[in-house]
C-alpha cells in the first residue's frame, strides 16, 4: 500500500562538462587511473563516453549514472562499471564525493565487462582507489602505483554484482512517465495516475512495460523504489523510516518487497550501504 505525496518544487539543475578525461587518461604505462571530485546537489556531468572502462563510485552521497538503456543509483559501498563507449551522465542526488576510476583494460575478459553493471566496493578497493586518487598526474612513485594498480584490478575481478539498475524505455511517452517516476516515485499512488499524467491509458502503459521493458509496472517500480532504499540506507536510517519515506504501510510489507526483488532481506542487501 502506498500513499500519494504532495509534488515538491523542483530544484534548478546545474550541468557541467567531465573534467579533461585526456588529462587522466589511462595507458599501458599507467593502466590504472584514479580522480576526485566533489559534486553538489543536482549537479549533472553531460553525457559523454570514453574509449576506455571506468569505475564510479562515491565516498560520501550518491549518485546517478545514467545511460540510453538504464539508470543506476548508487550510494557508497556501491559502484557503476561502465564499458568502453558508452555514453553516459552522472547526476549528483545528494552532495558527493566523488571516484572515478579510468581502466586501460577491463580487469577480466567475459560478457560481465562488456556492458554496465553495479558491484560492490570493498573497504580494500575503497581505499586503493582513494590512494590512486591522490596524484592523478605525475607518477611520483611508479613503483607504488603499479602495485597499488594491480590491486585494484584483482579487487574488480573479485567483485561481486549487484542487482541493481533500472531499465529505460525508448518509447517517448513511457520514456516521460519512467523520468518523472524516478524524481517522484510516489507523486502518484497507482499506474492510472501515471497514465493521465502522459496522456495514455493505464492499459497502453501497462502493454508499453511489457514490450519495451519486458515487465510490469509493479516490477519496475520495485527497482526504482529499491534504488531510492539503498540511497536512504546510506544516510543509516532505520528501516521503519526507510518504509515510511516510500509509502509503505509498515516495514513487513517493505521487508516482502526487498526479498522478492534481489532475493534476500533488507538486513542483508543494505548492510553495506
Amino acid at each position: 500500500m502506498t500513499r500519494k505525496l504532495a509534488s515538491k518544487p523542483r530544484s534548478r539543475r546545474t550541468s557541467l562538462p567531465p573534467l579533461d578525461p585526456l588529462r587522466y587518461a589511462p595507458s599501458a604505462a599507467r593502466p590504472v587511473r584514479a580522480k576526485a571530485r566533489l559534486l553538489e546537489h543536482d549537479v549533472d556531468i553531460q553525457a559523454h563516453h570514453h574509449a576506455w572502462g571506468q569505475l564510479v563510485f562515491s565516498v560520501s552521497g550518491a549518485v546517478r549514472v545514467n545511460t540510453a538503456h538504464a539508470t543506476y543509483l548508487v550510494p557508497p559501498a556501491r559502484a557503476v562499471w561502465i564499458a568502453p563507449g558508452i555514453v553516459h551522465a552522472v547526476t549528483a542526488v545528494e552532495r558527493a564525493d566523488l571516484r572515478t576510476v579510468y581502466l586501460h583494460q577491463a580487469p577480466a575478459d567475459g560478457a560481465l565487462w562488456q556492458g554496465c553493471r553495479v558491484i560492490e566496493v570493498t573497504p580494500l578497493l575503497r581505499e586503493l582507489v582513494m590512494q590512486l586518487a591522490i596524484s592523478p598526474d605525475a607518477a611520483d612513485d611508479p613503483h607504488r602505483e603499479q602495485n597499488i594498480a594491480s590491486l585494484v584490478l584483482d579487487e574488480l575481478r573479485r567483485a561481486n554484482s549487484l542487482r541493481l539498475g533500472v531499465d529505460l524505455p525508448q518509447d517517448k511517452r513511457l520514456r516521460r512517465l519512467c523520468e518523472a517516476m524516478l524524481a517522484e516515485p510516489l507523486r502518484h499512488a497507482d499506474l492510472d495516475g501515471w497514465a493521465t499524467e502522459v496522456g495514455a491509458s493505464a492499459r497502453t502503459i501497462s502493454r508499453l512495460f511489457r514490450d519495451e521493458l519486458g515487465s510490469s509496472y509493479a516490477q519496475w517500480r520495485s527497482q526504482v523504489l529499491l534504488a531510492r532504499a539503498l540511497s536512504l540506507a546510506a544516510r543509516k536510517m532505520p528501516m521503519s523510516l526507510i518504509a515510511h519515506e516510500l509509502g509503505y504501510a509498515s516495514a513487513s510489507a517493505f521487508t516482502a518487497m526487498v526479498t522478492r526483488t534481489v532475493g534476500m532481506p533488507p538486513s542483508r542487501f543494505f548492510a553495506l550501504a
